[in-house]
């Protein structure tokens, strides 16, 4: 017997996750893996969110600390800690998450605009916002972490730490 199954909609589709007390997702579409994290290699003079460097499958990926990015003191045990490896312009980032909650739609209905809520909304790059749960969960545009790997590059950091992970 055939079923016919309809594929999830990857633009309504959404992996979640929390940082701090708040619940986050980002589309599953732009979602490579979720990987436990492995040591990294620091970079001097990198933006504080900037975690490090690592070597994942032989291409180099910067990773951010999204507490840090989004105000946040580090985490107070970072061994239970995720990365959500993102990709961005054709390049992956890794972020790390204080931990992965699910994946989840939004039930067909529009992200709402997320609310002014001062200086830090640039920072966080909220794209939107859904209700999952009995929940707010702020949608995340990964667009926004362009600008951190692209200046990575720029100053020479990343092409740095490629030389010293071969």
């Amino acid at each position: 017997m055939v079923t016919d199954k309809q594929r999830p909609d990857p633009k309504k589709s959404l992996v979640g996750f929390v940082v701090g007390d708040v619940s986050y997702a980002v589309p599953i579409s732009a979602v490579k893996e979720i990987v436990t994290p492995v040591p990294l290699t620091l970079l001097p003079h990198a933006p504080a969110s900037v975690a490090g460097v690592t070597d994942h499958r032989g291409e180099v990926i910067p990773v951010i600390d999204l507490r840090i990015r989004f105000g946040l003191p580090p985490s107070r045990d970072p061994r239970r800690s995720k990365w959500i490896l993102v990709e961005v312009q054709g390049k992956s980032v890794g972020l790390v998450v204080d931990h992965v909650t699910e994946v989840f739609g939004t039930g067909g209905q529009e992200l709402k605009s997320a609310p002014q809520l001062g200086l830090g909304d640039d920072v966080r790059g909220i794209l939107g916002v859904t209700s999952y749960d009995s929940r707010l969960v702020f949608v995340l545009d990964v667009s926004r972490f362009e600008s951190l790997t692209t200046s990575l590059e720029q100053s020479g950091l990343l092409a740095a730490a490629a030389k010293e992970l071969a």
